[in-house]
């Protein structure tokens, strides 16, 4: 008799350590995640310093999915993809598009939200689309598929002048140093909702932007732990809720 309590208190025992390691195990992720912190409404710095925005509700999102710790930090979008190389952090959530040459040096989660760009202009300008673009100053956010778009596609007729941020771009539009705005829509459609004299010009620019989570080269096991909770963020309704508090439209 005694010699069997001994052996399910062995037992016991052994399946309880097995339990504890697995949730250690589970806690022991830690994840830092950079996103860039100057393209609202998907990444912002309060003036507390914290940083917000649909990007990182995402991120936290997804942290909590997965059980992780995570650490969300702020990199200025020139180095944010060296730094991930660099192995300052983990992965990047900040509203990167998946292109072909990003996907030379780094790997990309499935797509959390798709995009397309605008045009946007003074109210009662002359810019009503592309065609007017003409002879015009047209700016775009440094190093993103909007500005390769406009050197692409505008450089031969008009002067395409690129901002290190979003933020800097409106500003020189609004000093009236630029003619037009080429951005993704959704950025854009929030600043619009604050500035009346504004508007959106011409019709939808389709270029099949996909954004995704970049981690680094050969991480895969970090990128299906993304993939998963990101389907499942999706699939409980927690992708929805942050989704309609930014936008009143899916934008997945």
């Amino acid at each position: 008799m005694h010699i069997r309590k001994s052996l399910f208190i062995a037992a016991f025992s052994a399946a309880g350590l097995a339990l504890a390691a697995v949730g250690a195990q589970a806690q022991d992720l830690s994840i830092k995640i950079a996103t860039e912190g100057a393209y609202p409404p998907f990444n912002q710095t309060a003036p507390s310093g914290e940083l917000t925005g649909f990007d990182v509700d995402i991120a936290n999102a997804l942290c909590e999915e997965m059980k992780a710790k995570c650490e969300i930090v702020a990199q200025d979008w020139d180095g944010i993809i060296p730094g991930l190389v660099a192995s300052k952090y983990d992965a990047i959530i900040a509203s990167m598009s998946i292109t072909e040459e990003r996907k030379q040096t780094v790997d990309f989660t499935e797509r959390y939200y798709s995009n397309y760009l605008r045009l946007v202009a003074k109210k009662g300008s002359d810019i009503n689309g592309l065609d007017s673009l003409s002879g015009k100053t047209v700016g775009a956010q440094r190093a993103t598929v909007a500005a390769q778009w406009a050197e692409d596609n505008l450089g031969r007729n008009a002067t395409v002048k690129l901002y290190d941020t979003q933020t800097a771009a409106y500003s020189d539009l609004e000093a009236g140093r630029l003619d037009a705005l080429a951005s993704d829509v959704y950025p854009a459609f929030d600043w619009l909702k604050d500035k009346p004299d504004y508007e959106f010009v011409g019709e939808r620019i389709e270029i099949n932007d996909l954004i995704g989570i970049a981690v680094r080269k050969g991480e895969d096991d970090l990128r299906e732990k993304f993939n998963a909770a990101l389907t499942t963020i999706r699939e409980n309704g927690v992708y929805a809720r942050i989704n309609e508090k930014y936008f009143p439209f899916d934008i997945y």
